[in-house]
């Protein structure tokens, strides 16, 4: 069996090391500027932690922003916990970092996607079908929001 590198994986691994740093910072220092996030997460995945009415109302997922008020922010290695306001009525979240969709910050035009493959092998119950294709795909995200224009990497290269 030859051995390959897991691009893929590897830099999902390196982007949700970036979403917790940002978020690491937030805690320790607050929201700088105009600095917000839209971030939508699987909220079926077996880790996240919501109301039940959330994930009643919202059974696939959800999109939380963070902006004026939050509170609790909690940032550990696997996710972060937050307090957050739902029309008046303040709820506790836990996020996992691998059950985020997509994490945009439109104040900087910064956003990126995660984008789980599908294919007719995953309806297979075969662990060794499920290991091949059970993996993310990476990219910038496409317009969140009316108010955000995400760019891609590239053009920043020279």
């Amino acid at each position: 069996m030859s051995r390959s590198i897991d691009y893929g994986n590897l830099m999902h691994e390196a982007m949700r090391g970036l979403i917790r740093k940002v978020l690491q910072d937030i805690s320790d220092n607050g929201l700088p500027g105009n600095h917000h996030f839209f971030i939508t997460f699987d909220t079926s995945h077996p880790d996240a932690e919501l109301a039940d009415w959330l994930s009643d109302r919202y059974p696939d997922e959800m999109t939380v922003v963070m902006q004026h008020w939050y509170d609790g922010l909690d940032v550990t290695p696997d996710g972060f916990a937050i307090t957050l306001n739902f029309g008046d009525a303040p709820e506790p979240l836990y996020i996992p970092y691998d059950a985020i969709r997509t994490f945009v910050d439109p104040s900087v035009e910064f956003g990126l996607r995660f984008e789980q493959q599908e294919t007719e092998e995953d309806d297979e119950t075969d662990d060794n079908a499920l290991d091949q294709t059970d993996e993310d795909e990476l990219e910038v995200a496409e317009e969140p929001s009316k108010d955000a224009e995400i760019v891609s990497l590239d053009s920043f290269r020279k």
